[in-house]
């Protein structure tokens, strides 16, 4: 069930740090209503959000001792501003190769709606391994001002999670991350929902560790003149973290921009990791 939420995320949305622990002493943040970023910095962030497309091609990062001889795929994830919410889709297509030459295709199509007041996630995942369906989630998650709320599941068909207060929906978590950044913050911790998983919200900690200003000419032009930052975003089992646990269930890696497009990501999941580059990244029409 891991694995297939961690194949599932973008995540992201959605680093290529070290390890909190091994970072020189920063300034945090603990993600609340504002997340100690002001009204006007988070109206901000949301105005700077770039509505676009991605298109990414994936590779195998490292195989480790996974037995993991090669990965080969594709990811898609369009982000559309529609209005007074965010729509979202992603899509992707890997296929994993043992040591024995034997392949194995996963094909996941994850969409949601995201209110950009982070009250609510409509989402739905599809996901199929060798041509069968092996996964479907879909629900709706309401949230409080104070990030505390209630996860209602319509698959599977009547479960509901609580989400603890604090909760960040996945844009809403882009958006403060990049706050961070150009604040000169190094950390954001945050219990995280995203819709991948019936298990309710992850913990998560979002390591930055620098924010650079825009220098030269960009791959492509959605870029031009933004600053960006690499993070590491590491994710834990519910009260995990704060019980001393050292690893993570996994993380994901992305070099984010002022605009919340991310061009590298690396998903790593401790025996193999997987990377990322972004092939095509362009706007998408959309707004009020």
């Amino acid at each position: 069930m891991k694995q297939t939420r961690r194949l599932s995320l973008l995540a992201a949305l959605c680093c290529l740090a070290l390890p909190a622990a091994a970072q020189p002493a920063a300034p945090a943040i603990t993600a609340g209503p504002r997340a100690g970023v002001s009204a006007e910095a988070l109206a901000a962030g949301i105005a700077r959000m770039a509505p676009h497309r991605a298109a990414y091609r994936l590779d195998l990062g490292e195989g480790r001792s996974s037995g993991i001889a090669a990965v080969r795929g594709a990811m898609v994830f369009d982000v559309a501003d529609a209005c007074e919410g965010w729509a979202t889709r992603q899509r992707m297509t890997m296929t994993v190769t043992d040591r024995d030459g034997r392949d194995i295709e996963t094909v996941s199509d994850y969409a949601t709606y995201e209110a950009k007041d982070n009250s609510s996630l409509r989402f739905s995942l599809t996901q199929t391994t060798e041509g069968a369906v092996s996964q479907r989630i879909s629900g709706e998650a309401t949230l409080q001002p104070d990030g505390s709320g209630t996860v209602r599941f319509s698959e599977p068909a009547g479960q509901e999670e609580t989400l603890p207060a604090g909760t960040l929906l996945p844009m809403r978590h882009t958006v403060l991350a990049v706050e961070a950044a150009r604040a000169g913050k190094r950390i954001l911790t945050s219990p995280l929902f995203d819709g991948t998983s019936d298990e309710g919200a992850q913990d998560t900690t979002t390591v930055i560790p620098s924010w650079v200003q825009a220098t030269g000419a960009p791959r492509f032009p959605l870029l031009t003149g933004a600053a960006s930052g690499h993070m590491r975003i590491a994710f834990f089992e519910r009260g995990a973290a704060s019980g001393g646990a050292s690893q993570p269930d996994y993380e994901v890696g992305l070099r984010y921009y002022d605009n919340g497009v991310a061009d590298e990501i690396v998903m790593d999941f401790g025996e193999f990791s997987v990377t990322g580059q972004a092939l095509e990244l362009s706007p998408l029409p959309g707004g009020c």
